[in-house]
């Protein structure tokens, strides 16, 4: 799941969030943001739904395989 760390930063880094930002948006903390950035973690299925609706991208994308 490398890519899904790399695709959450750079989605949030496009919208100007920061991950303290994001952390309020999905109810989390911050540590839960870095973590699942850098690959330590990994979000729950329902937490990866709404990450994908919050950017409006799929799943697929999410996890690398497509690129849009």
């Amino acid at each position: 799941m490398k890519i899904f760390g790399e695709r959450l930063r750079e989605l949030r880094c496009l919208k100007g969030m920061t991950q303290k930002d994001f952390a309020k948006v999905l109810n989390v903390s911050g540590n839960t943001i870095h973590c699942w950035e850098t690959d330590k973690q990994e979000p729950s299925m329902y937490m990866l739904i709404v990450i994908s609706n919050f950017f409006d991208v799929s799943l697929d994308y999410l996890f690398g395989k497509t690129e849009y």
